[in-house]
């Protein structure tokens, strides 16, 4: 990176160690654990096969975690770049300057309404009729949880080294058990045994494209439902209805593009995967999803599956609308009820 760079660097990395500190002790042990040692690989530029020094972790982590104690309570930073400062949620603002350089910065509230920053090395960048695209290669800075994809503002940001670091937790994580699910029938498609960096690079290409598909939806869900969706999830962080409405978005923006997408083009593997990334709630909201991929997997087509496309659509932006006409009734006291509406309108 050029050197008049390195204090936005600088910056960039101090709101992700403000983000940790805050947010980082939310994750289960045994998740923090395994998240840490992928960030001490990244931190150290080790190769995904390199066996990481135990010891060396070990010290790592007990300084990074004293290190986070003592800025916890720091506020986030402007960003400086070409001697001006700019707010660090303004992505709009930075990428105007920084995409020119061959760089991509994104600042946003991922689940809980965590904050996470990145500044990368920027891959490409394209304009499409909704929406522009930033995939960006290299990161130089980032948080501990690193979405491989967000979007923000009709801008979708994808990360593909983020990408591929969450695939090989994933593998990392199923081997622990290795059990027959989705996530095993995935890493079947690929050659990790012989060349893991050669079969990462594939997985990454492979799940670049449903990881697209799907902020692609999320675009057109967030222009279906309105800024009001927003300030609905907004009043909610670190609640059990906060990761209903995430979850009932997520199932909208998938019957609108992931699902068509990927049972009418993408390979099994990309559709294992899929299927393998759906967190418990989803799943849990709907059952015939999960129904139709193990009818799939028996029987070895996709019908079961395509046919539940136009029936989730309607379902979830039927319930989207409910959940936001709740919103306005009961301004006070909705996220009972929201809670109440969504358990009993799984799919």
């Amino acid at each position: 990176m050029q050197e008049n760079l390195k204090p936005l660097l600088t910056a960039v990395q101090r709101n992700c160690h403000i983000s940790d500190a805050r947010y980082a002790g939310d994750y289960s042990l045994c998740v923090y654990l395994l998240k840490m040692r992928e960030y001490f690989r990244w931190e150290k530029g080790l190769a995904f096969r390199d066996n990481l020094p135990e010891g060396d972790v070990g010290d790592w982590l007990k300084a990074r975690e004293s290190f986070w104690e003592t800025i916890e309570a720091e506020t986030f930073i402007d960003l400086p770049v070409d001697g001006k400062r700019y707010d660090p949620f303004d992505n709009a603002a930075m990428n105007a300057v920084l995409n020119p350089q061959g760089l991509v910065y994104s600042g946003g509230l991922g689940n809980q309404c965590t904050p996470h920053f990145f500044l990368g090395k920027l891959h490409h960048r394209e304009r499409q009729s909704d929406f522009t695209i930033l995939v960006s290669e290299a990161e130089f800075a980032r948080d501990l949880t690193a979405p491989p994809a967000m979007t923000r503002d009709g801008t979708i940001y994808i990360r593909r080294e983020s990408l591929r670091r969450m695939i090989w937790e994933k593998i990392e994580e199923w081997r622990w058990n290795q059990l027959e699910n989705a996530m095993g029938r995935a890493i079947r498609c690929f050659d990790l045994e012989n060349d893991a960096a050669a079969a990462l690079d594939d997985m990454t290409d492979t799940l670049l494209e449903s990881v697209l598909l799907h902020e692609k939806g999320e675009v057109l869900a967030g222009n279906r439902l309105g800024p009001e969706w927003e300030q609905m999830l907004a009043s909610l962080p670190h609640s059990k209805a906060e990761i209903m409405i995430r979850a009932v978005r997520d199932h909208l923006a998938d019957a609108l593009t992931t699902l068509p997408g990927l049972v009418d083009h993408a390979s099994d593997a990309a559709l294992h995967y899929f299927f393998a990334n759906l967190p418990n709630m989803r799943k849990h909201l709907f059952p015939a999803l999960r129904q139709a991929y193990e009818a799939w997997v028996a029987g070895g087509k996709r019908e079961a599956i395509a046919e539940l496309v136009p029936t989730s659509e309607s379902h979830w932006i039927a319930l989207a609308d409910r959940m936001l006409e709740l919103y306005r009734s009961h301004p006070d006291d909705f996220a009972g009820r929201l809670q109440t509406l969504v358990e009993n309108n799984r799919l």
